[in-house]
């Protein structure tokens, strides 16, 4: 077996590991998604929520930069694992651990003795109250920047070992451990927990169970890897060991561009700060966004991006620029729909999902537009991801990288702009404008670079999704209406049912619309969700 490649144990196809990795995020957003409505029921859009909104923005960007799937510290251990057998595998991932535990613990202790500092810079309009309770909690949740560098490369090693189901569900740990904590001070407290006297109690819970969460992931993993013998916890100073500086080489870059698009989330916040209750708005929205855009975003991701990587020289250009309309237009074909629902149903969505407890009608009209707006750049936001991935897979982390810091920039402008006339709904849209311009200016490079892309053809397709998703998001709101009018939406049960019939409606014009295109990513998806549902794995 040592003979062997790590990722050699037993290949899969990229279709399998598309399904595995879909089901196993999808259970981790199921728990994800009770996680928020908890959160909701207990603090509603109140002090305890804004402040966690920004004590969770530095730890939740070391979660997301380092410790996600496709993250630098992903991409970079499974680049060079993959090369490697396991008797070399194990010391290299033990060194990779020491080496980044040692300089996140220098970050944990910033952090700790400097809370009060960067939430005044990140948010320099938060009252007292909400601004007291976000140190408290940035002080808790401090650890998880360790946390975070180990569960990166926990992702990456079981990966590079062909284990994809633990590293996909493991985030359900998390979310179960804030479940039990916050839903115990719930029952115990009701409805009085939203009560200023507890708003310190509710702080301190809901910090800590984020990090016990972030520790209990990173445990379930780390037992995962001694398993497989691919390194465990054991302390190793041979940093000039065989591989240490590839994955380094692979690491830094790529953390630094993947963290430009994060100063993005840090300047939107900045503005928040100044608008009530937007942060807390943003985040129950998000979450609503996020939870089919990440199972969707990683079938797409995780399949692909060893698809262009062996495309990448000269001669399979050609390929490369078909995979690369594949990946665009089945980021269409799923998140277009999508954009057409959270556009029509945006408040009867945000109602059904959090009008429980303390969070009631006035909170959902908060949430509703902020939904709306995130609802419209979903296509956007994994368009660009796709043509990252695609320099990456042709070596060229720079351009990214150059991309990422002019958005910087945009962002901020773009926010002043907006936030006048939109409020919260106006940082979201300074947002899509980042990632339109990016997705622009990443087409306009990479068409050159490759000869050329068949724009009018391309074009041409997207235009008639278009129109479908316009079409899709009028029959949505319409049919609701129509249904909530005469069967009414008094109950989350009849809220649920005139909701799955309207989306249903919308999908079905919006297929009816994209037949005529002929499009084969159409028949790549259906036979992608025929094959799960239908069939045996």
């Amino acid at each position: 077996m040592t003979s062997k490649n790590v990722n050699n144990q037993g290949k899969k196809s990229l279709a399998k590991i598309a399904g595995i990795v879909a089901i196993a995020t999808l259970i981790s957003k199921i728990f994800g998604l009770i996680r928020e409505q908890i959160v909701a029921a207990a603090f509603g859009v109140g002090a305890v929520v804004n402040a966690y909104a920004y004590a969770y923005v530095i730890p939740g960007f070391l979660l997301i930069l380092l410790g996600g799937i496709n993250g630098p510290f992903h991409s970079a251990l499974v680049s060079v694992l993959a090369r490697k057998n396991k008797k070399e595998a194990a010391p290299l991932v033990e060194t990779i651990t020491t080496l980044v535990t040692a300089t996140l613990l220098l970050v944990t202790i910033l952090l700790i003795f400097f809370a009060e500092k960067f939430i005044d810079i990140l948010a320099p309009g938060l009252q007292n109250e909400i601004r007291r309770l976000a140190i408290l909690q940035l002080q808790i949740m401090a650890p998880l920047a360790i946390f975070a560098g180990l569960i990166g490369i926990g992702f990456g090693t079981l990966n590079a070992s062909e284990e994809y189901w633990l590293p996909s569900i493991s985030p359900l740990f998390s979310s179960v451990t804030i479940v039990v904590g916050v839903g115990g001070l719930f029952l115990f407290l009701g409805e009085d927990i939203d009560a200023p006297e507890y708003a310190k109690l509710g702080s301190i819970v809901l910090a800590g169970t984020t990090l016990a969460g972030g520790i209990w992931q990173w445990i379930v993993q780390q037992m995962a890897q001694i398993k497989a013998g691919i390194g465990g916890i054991r302390l190793r100073f041979d940093f000039r060991q065989e591989g240490v500086a590839d994955v380094i080489k692979v690491m830094i870059p790529a953390t630094l561009s993947s963290g430009m698009l994060h100063i993005n989330v840090y300047t939107d916040l900045y503005f928040a700060s100044y608008i009530e209750n937007a942060a807390a708005a943003m985040r129950y929205a998000n979450f609503i966004v996020l939870t089919p855009l990440g199972i969707i975003s990683n079938m797409i991701l995780v399949p692909f991006l060893p698809i262009f990587s062996r495309l990448s020289t000269p001669d399979n250009w050609e390929e490369l620029k078909t995979r690369i309309r594949q990946g665009l237009v089945l980021t269409a074909l799923t998140m277009l729909p999508l954009t057409a629902i959270f556009m029509a149903l945006a408040k009867p969505i945000v109602g059904l999902i959090y009008e429980r407890g303390v969070f009631r009608e006035a909170e959902s009209a908060i949430v509703a537009p902020v939904l709306f707006a995130y609802g419209l750049g979903m296509f956007f936001y994994l368009g660009r991801d796709v043509l990252v991935r695609v320099f990456y897979a042709l070596g060229d982390g720079n351009t990214p990288f150059k991309i990422s810091v002019i958005n910087i920039f945009l962002n901020a402008f773009l926010d002043y702009i907006f936030v006048k006339p939109f409020a919260t709904q106006g940082l979201v849209y300074a947002t899509i404008g980042v990632n339109l311009f990016s997705m622009a200016t990443m087409l306009i490079i990479l068409h050159k670079r490759l000869k050329g892309f068949p724009l009018a053809e391309w074009g041409f397709i997207f235009l008639g999704l278009t129109i479908a998703t316009i079409a899709s998001g009028f029959a949505c709101g319409s049919f609701y209406h129509l249904f909530s009018s005469i069967f009414g939406d008094t109950t989350l049960l009849l809220k649920l049912i005139d909701i799955l019939i309207s989306c249903l409606i919308g999908l079905g014009i919006f297929l009816i619309i994209c037949l005529p295109l002929k499009l084969t990513e159409l028949e790549i998806l259906f036979s992608r969700i025929s094959s799960k549902f239908f069939k045996k794995c």
